[in-house]
């Protein structure tokens, strides 16, 4: 279907009685971002000035929010994807009356503002996703739009759309440029989200200039590839013609909308707007003076008349809203009880009061049944059990299903029918494992939108060293203290033939560097089990999962308690514990070293435990420390450290991977490898690198002799 061109139609609409007001609207936005940049003499000036009009007709004509609630939850999402426009959310979000004064203005870009240079999620009042890195908020918008889908399928009934509300996002010719636009916005299509409406600030700068030379994409015809409805030649400075394209678009059914809107970049400004100068720096003080002259705009600096106020404001609208809504919610309650109880447990981001239960389960089950699986198979195990409990869990993988093991018996593919509606299974239950396609990226930004939408718990997976591809997204989700899970499989050169290119050998210490990224690289079925229990209780910070293609065998653990297994799942769950002590392996006395060792590498110095323990070995006592993660263990207090690693006892960490990250633990040695692998069987990898019994077993003599 071709697209949309609405420029002819537009423009032979008379200008209406309040094109007036529409002019204050958009101008005080002008004054306001040119204002801040000005004095913060850091910012981008540009978008804010060229969008103005599109944010009057969205803002003012068709979002559903509440300045008043900024967390209610029937409100629709908006996400500034070209985030470093933040000025224009910044002044929309003061002048509709959220909880930021002109004072926050005045402070843009300043230590321990509310107006960051970039948008940021649980800073700002209104801000729905930190933005910034481009492209990303386009991605999270679909991830927000996925999940209002999900959940109205999933709770709204005959008579109650208790879930129905848009996302719409604004982006620019950076984020359409940025290879992750094409992931998010190709799986939106075969989504058929058609709440999810994009308007495109076409403006043809970017900061090297005019980005014709670089930039020669048919971005509606793209779109169009990609199966969304498409309105183009919209004129961006038209408050009713974009009005009326937003209008078009909420009508739309079985597709997302983009919306092109033809803009001139720092428009408003007699010397600037059109140009690159425009776009990341503040005008200067003669280029303000004379826009406020073009505009006739006659107030000061960061003052607004009290009309601009009472056109902009937002309150009264979003608190009838909200009352409606919260009227609809209680009549929901009413006629389904036990739905509402639970949409309130999911979209508050609470688990069931019998969680716990659950988790003691799937660990009892694990210990009892002390399986020799792959680390990847033991997530499954857990993930069977959790997924159970848990309807919130929504899984995925980046077209690695079979080897990254994130499906189970709860979580059928996700897909959907023609007309767009969810194709529900036969338990009447659509489904809750995504096929994102070979869109590591993109799946990475689509589930920080799911999770910063709420109602789920998103995981997804693909091979560790193909995390790469994600760690911008995995870094925002670390700074925006979101829920997410990633699972890393194939995490060593233990995966075998497929060699350098797949064998993640530094990935593992890279991850652990992410402030606010929980690690966890689990060495059998009852440590899987707790970094997965841990990584859904975990509600500020997201967690990577690092797990094995080979199989592990079970670790024993003679202190575990079937009828209270929490002693145990408590020194798991702090990153690190004494798994095993010379006694263990018929030893008196206290250990002589420490092997430090997480996920498949346990094993290994438990083997070489007990060799060390032989008189030809010299019977060295050792104690065994399995620490699957790292990240978590750094955060305990000094006592619990001391007790795991005595201080004044050698150490010596075992890992498949970069030596780096373990000195600060104060190893005397590591075995680990610090170049690329080979490909080969997985037998001769770890004979060739030295990961065998014999070598950790000479590595602990030589430092115990030193």
């Amino acid at each position: 279907m071709a697209a949309t061109d609405i420029s002819e139609s537009s423009a032979a609409i008379a200008a209406p009685a309040g094109a007036e007001q529409s002019a204050l609207m958009a101008n005080v936005i002008r004054a306001l971002a040119m204002d801040a940049v000005q004095q913060a003499n850091s910012g981008h000036p540009g978008a804010p000035m060229g969008m103005a009009e599109i944010a009057v007709a969205l803002w003012g004509r068709h979002l559903r929010h509440n300045p008043a609630n900024p967390h209610w939850p029937g409100r629709d999402r908006f996400v500034l994807s070209n985030g470093h426009g933040s000025m224009l959310q910044y002044a929309l979000l003061h002048l509709t009356g959220y909880d930021l004064p002109i004072a926050e203005l005045r402070n843009f870009r300043q230590l321990h503002s509310k107006t960051p240079g970039h948008p940021e999620v649980d800073v700002t009042p209104g801000v729905e996703t930190t933005t910034g890195p481009l492209g990303q908020g386009l991605a999270n918008a679909v991830g927000m739009a996925l999940a209002e889908k999900l959940l109205a399928g999933e709770f709204n009934r005959d008579g109650h759309r208790i879930v129905d509300h848009r996302t719409y996002v604004f982006f620019g010719d950076g984020c359409l440029m940025e290879g992750i636009s094409h992931e998010a916005s190709a799986l939106a299509g075969a989504w058929k989200l058609d709440k999810l409406i994009a308007l495109y600030d076409d403006n043809g700068i970017s900061i090297d200039g005019a980005v014709a030379p670089w930039f020669i994409d048919d971005t509606p015809k793209r779109f169009e590839a990609y199966g969304w409805n498409v309105i183009a030649g919209v004129d961006g400075h038209d408050v009713d013609a974009v009005d009326a394209a937003i209008a078009m678009a909420k009508r739309s059914s079985g597709k997302p909308t983009l919306i092109c809107c033809k803009t001139t970049i720092g428009k408003g400004s007699p010397n600037r707007a059109g140009t690159a100068k425009a776009h990341g720096e503040a005008l200067g003080a003669d280029e303000v003076r004379l826009t406020r002259e073009a505009l006739g705009w006659t107030h000061a600096p960061f003052v607004v008349p009290d009309e601009a106020y009472a056109c902009w404001s937002g309150r009264s609208a979003g608190a009838r809203a909200e009352a409606e809504w919260n009227k609809a919610l209680a009549g929901y309650a009413m006629a389904h009880p036990a739905l509402a109880a639970e949409y309130t447990r999911r979209t508050s981001g609470a688990l069931p009061v019998d969680w716990p239960k659950v988790v003691h389960a799937a660990a009892v089950a694990a210990h009892g049944k002390a399986e020799t699986v792959a680390s990847r198979k033991a997530s499954q195990i857990a993930l069977e059990a959790f997924t159970k409990a848990l309807p919130e869990l929504l899984g995925g993988s980046a077209d690695l299903t079979g080897s990254n093991f994130t499906n189970t018996t709860q979580t059928a593919p996700l897909r959907f029918n023609a007309d767009g509606s969810l194709e529900l299974g036969e338990t009447g239950r659509a489904g809750r494992h995504i096929n994102y396609g070979v869109r590591e990226f993109g799946m990475a930004a689509i589930m920080n939108g799911i999770a910063l939408h709420g109602g789920f718990i998103p995981y997804g997976g693909t091979f560790l060293t193909f995390s790469d591809y994600s760690r911008n997204a995995i870094r925002m989700a670390a700074l925006m203290k979101q829920r997410v899970v990633h699972v890393f499989t194939h995490d060593s050169i233990g995966l075998g033939e497929d060699g350098p290119t797949h064998q993640s050998i530094e990935h593992a210490a890279s991850l652990r560097l992410i402030p606010n990224l929980d690690v966890w690289r689990p060495c059998d079925t009852l440590e899987t089990v707790v970094a997965w229990s841990a990584a859904i209780e975990s509600r500020s910070r997201p967690s990577a999962l690092l797990l094995s293609r080979h199989n592990l065998p079970y670790a024993p653990k003679p202190g575990f308690d079937a009828e209270h297994p929490e002693g145990t799942l408590g020194e798991i769950g702090r990153g690190a514990y004494v798994l095993a002590e010379p006694s263990e392996v018929g030893q008196r006395g206290k250990a002589r070293a420490v092997l430090i060792a997480t996920g498949s590498e346990v094993a290994l110095a438990l083997n070489a435990q007990q060799q060390l323990a032989r008189a030809e070995n010299g019977g060295i006592a050792v104690r065994v420390v399995s620490m699957p993660s790292t990240t978590v263990f750094d955060r305990q207090d000094r006592a619990w450290k001391d007790h795991v690693l005595p201080p004044g006892v050698p150490r010596i960490a075992v890992e498949m991977g970069v030596t780096d990250g373990w000195w600060k633990y104060g190893c005397a040695a590591v075995v680990g490898i610090d170049r690329y692998g080979e490909s080969a069987p997985a037998p001769l990898l770890f004979k060739h690198f030295g990961f065998t019994v014999d070598n950790v077993v000479a590595t602990v003599r030589e430092v115990v002799h030193a």
